[in-house]
C-alpha cells in the first residue's frame, strides 16, 4: 500500500506552512505531549477507507493516515463517505501520518428506546448506510437501524461500510429501531449476565489457541455431534464437543441463526469453542411452585425462543428463556427425545425449566 496518494506526499514543513490548511490542534494535550501532534487537518472521508487507514479529502488534496490503536475516536466512531471530520496527525516512525484524535461536532437528538425489548442482528453495512441511518444486509434481508449518540461502541473500533458487526436494537419512540450498541464481530464477546439477549456472547475460556467466529443458518443433515453451518462464506462442518458451550445455542434444527467461535483442533477438523443462538428477552414471571414434566420429540420448527416438541398429547410450545442448558446431551436436533421440566408464566406460556436427554 503506498504511503500517500499522489496529491497528498505532505512533508512536515508543508504542515508548518499551509495555514490555510491546518489550525492548531486544540484539546490533545490530555492524550498526547505537544510534540507529537504536527497538526489539525479539515476534510471528508473518502470511500477507499477502512478501519486502519483514513483516506481524507482536503482542500489540498487526499490524505492518508493510518488509525491504530492509540487513536481517540471517542467523538467519532462513524467514518462513511462524504462525512466532515477533524484529524489531529503525528509523524510514525514507519513515515506514515498517524491519527492523534478523530472528532466531529454534529450532535443527534435524543431518542426514548423500550430497552425492555432489545434484539440483535449480525451483518455488513452497505453502501447506503448514512450518518444517521445504517443499512446492514443480513442473512434475512436488508436492515435499517438509526444510529445515537447514545450508542454504545465501545466494542467497535470503527464503523465502517463492508465492516461486519453485531449490532444491539430497540425501538424508539420514533417507530425507528436505534442501535443501543455495536460490536466487532472479531470483538463480539460480552459480559455473561445472561439476560436474554441476542447473541450474547461469554468470553470462551475452553480453548487456549486462536479462535475465529462465523455467522450463520444451521443447514439439514447437522447432527448433535457435528453442525453444518451455511454463511456468506460457504457452508462450514464443524464438530460439537464435550467441552463446548452450548448454553447460549442449544437448538440446531434447519434454518436457526447461529453465530459460532471455533478453532482447528490436531485432527485438521473445525471444533466449536461456543454456540451463540438468537433469542429474545423475556421479563415473564413463571411460577416455579407448580412444576410439570413432559416427554417428547424435537420437532423442526423449534428455535432457540420456543422448543416445540411432539407428545402423545399432541404439539406442544415452552419457552427457552429459562434453560441454562441441555442435560444429558449438547444440543437438540430434530427428532431428539427429551424430557422437559416447565411451570406457566404470567405471559401464558409454559417455560421450560431444564431439558434433559432420554435414551
Amino acid at each position: 500500500m503506498k504511503r500517500y496518494g499522489r496529491k497528498a506526499r505532505l512533508c512536515t514543513a508543508a504542515f508548518a506552512a499551509c495555514s490555510m490548511m491546518l489550525m492548531p490542534a486544540a484539546g490533545t494535550g490530555l492524550r498526547a505531549q505537544a510534540a507529537e501532534v504536527i497538526a489539525t487537518v479539515q476534510g471528508k472521508v473518502m470511500e477507499e477507507t477502512t478501519s486502519k487507514i483514513l483516506f481524507l479529502d482536503t482542500s489540498e488534496g487526499k490524505m492518508e493516515i493510518k488509525i491504530d490503536g492509540e487513536t481517540n475516536t471517542g467523538d467519532c466512531k462513524v467514518l462513511l463517505p462524504d462525512k466532515e471530520i477533524n484529524v489531529s496527525v503525528s509523524h510514525g516512525s514507519d513515515g506514515y501520518l498517524h491519527a492523534v484524535t478523530i472528532s466531529e461536532e454534529a450532535q443527534k437528538p435524543a431518542v426514548t428506546l423500550d430497552t425492555s425489548n432489545i434484539s440483535s442482528v449480525v451483518g455488513t453495512l452497505n453502501g447506503k448506510t448514512t450518518e444517521d441511518v445504517l443499512h446492514i444486509d443480513t442473512a434475512q434481508g436488508e436492515m435499517e437501524v438509526k444510529l445515537d449518540n447514545n450508542t454504545d461502541m465501545s466494542a467497535c473500533s470503527l464503523l465502517v461500510v463492508s465492516g461486519k458487526y453485531v449490532v444491539r436494537c430497540a425501538r424508539g419512540d420514533d417507530a425507528y429501531m436505534h442501535a443501543v450498541s455495536i460490536a466487532d464481530v472479531a470483538k463480539a464477546s460480552a459480559e455473561d449476565s445472561y439476560s436474554g439477549q441476542t447473541y450474547n456472547q461469554a468470553p470462551v475460556t475452553n480453548v487456549s489457541g486462536t479462535t475465529m467466529t462465523v455467522t450463520g443458518t444451521v443447514k439439514e443433515g447437522t447432527e448433535e455431534s457435528m453442525l453444518q453451518l451455511a454463511s456468506s462464506e460457504g457452508v462450514f462442518t464443524i464438530k460439537i464437543d464435550e467441552s463446548t458451550d452450548t448454553s447460549r445455542g442449544m437448538v440446531l434444527t434447519p434454518d436457526n441463526k447461529l453465530m459460532v467461535t471455533y478453532f482447528r483442533g490436531s485432527d485438521n477438523y473445525l471444533h466449536a469453542a461456543s454456540l451463540v443462538g438468537v433469542r429474545d428477552s423475556s421479563s415473564a414471571t413463571v411460577d416455579t411452585s407448580a412444576q410439570a414434566t413432559v416427554t417428547g420429540t424435537v420437532k423442526s420448527k423449534s428455535t432457540e425462543n420456543i422448543l416445540v416438541l411432539d407428545t402423545s398429547a399432541g404439539e406442544m410450545e415452552l419457552k427457552m428463556d429459562r434453560v441454562a442448558g441441555p442435560i444429558g446431551c449438547k444440543t437438540l436436533v430434530k427428532d431428539k427425545k427429551v424430557s422437559v421440566t416447565c411451570a406457566r408464566g404470567d405471559d401464558a406460556y409454559m417455560h421450560a425449566l431444564t431439558v434433559t436427554a432420554v435414551k
